[in-house]
């Protein structure tokens, strides 16, 4: 069974993540085989609109397959992972600059590296089952696919509390935060999947109405204390409010590490506002993550022993200057990142 489906069907070109038994996580060859897709279609005028979607019940993405990190990293090649970020970061950009429309259709499970391949679309369909979330601080990695910057646009400090807690998204919450656009119920996908690949013609997606976002009614608590420029500012305004008890039980799972690097990366990116800046201060942590943070220690924990017990190491405000000080040499270049 090939890991994508790529086909031309109509006036569109579709993309199937196939990999329903893995929860459609990423592999380095599948980043590599959508790039050269989305490059050859960007430039045929036979496709219209890109539609990207995954196959199976339970994921749309549930991120990089990070398995082979952690064998690598075992043997302390730090290579394969700073490949793998970095072919998958130039992806992330050019889903993001796309000239041709591009919808994503996410159910289930859409986190981390599914982000990045869904989320950074123009037109993100969400429906009752989607839980989105960046996760990453919960394994010594930093929220990075550009994710920083999705995180950074959300409204007042949501996206800083999502970055550091790892908290889940359903459907309107996603919406809410800006990493979807519209609610279609999952019955109906069928439907306009058919459409939008005859027709090519994005207008024709209308959304339903959805209850308010859980997020939207936490947002004061969220903003008095995610406002705090370091994590012992925000720690310090944790207070007992439901959502903030919420946030204080998920992040003391969390790498500190992880944690004080997402805060400014996130930072960053507000103030930078494009996705070729966020990715190159992402990449800055991911380039060391192997070899100078909590990630290999993370992964042991959440998918080796299963465990879920971390030993996370104590993180000074110089470590985590050291995790995103830039690279010199080793800069992510993203110069081939437009298609």
């Amino acid at each position: 069974m090939t890991d994508l489906i790529i086909r031309k069907t109509g006036r569109a070109g579709h993309i199937t993540l196939n990999r329903p038994q893995a929860l459609n996580a990423l592999t380095y060859e599948m980043c590599l085989q959508i790039e050269a897709t989305l490059d050859a279609w960007c430039t045929d005028d036979t496709v219209q609109l890109i539609l990207i979607d995954g196959a199976g019940e339970r994921a749309f993405c549930s991120g990089g397959d990070i398995a082979d990190m952690y064998k690598s990293g075992q043997t302390g090649d730090l290579s394969y992972g700073r490949k793998f970020w970095r072919d998958e970061y130039r992806l992330n950009a050019k889903i993001a600059n796309s000239p041709k429309p591009t919808v994503s259709f996410l159910h289930g499970f859409t986190m981390g590296g599914g982000v990045g391949i869904g989320c950074h679309a123009n037109h993100r369909i969400v429906c009752e089952t989607s839980q989105i979330a960046m996760p990453e601080v919960t394994i010594g990695l930093i929220p990075d696919v550009g994710g920083s910057l999705l995180l950074a646009k959300a409204p007042g400090f949501t996206g800083t509390y999502l970055g550091l807690t790892g908290d889940r998204m359903d459907a309107s919450d996603a919406i809410f935060a800006g990493f979807a656009d519209y609610f279609v119920p999952q019955d109906e996908w069928d439907t306009l999947k058919s459409t939008l690949l005859a027709s090519g013609d994005t207008s024709l997606i209308k959304s339903t109405m959805q209850p308010p976002a859980r997020l939207a009614n936490w947002q004061a608590d969220i903003d008095t204390a995610f406002a705090g420029k370091t994590l012992g500012d925000i720690y310090a305004r944790l207070t007992n409010a439901p959502p903030l008890a919420h946030a204080r039980k998920l992040m003391d799972r969390n790498s500190p590490l992880a944690m004080g690097a997402a805060i400014t990366i996130i930072q960053a990116a507000r103030d930078a506002g494009t996705i070729e800046a966020a990715l190159e201060m992402e990449y800055r942590f991911t380039y060391r993550a192997v070899a100078e943070a909590d990630f290999i220690e993370g992964i042991r924990a959440a998918i080796i022993d299963r465990d879920r017990a971390p030993k996370w190491r104590v993180a000074t405000a110089d470590d985590i200057l050291k995790m995103i000080a830039p690279l010199g040499a080793a800069t992510l270049d993203l110069s081939g990142a437009k298609i």
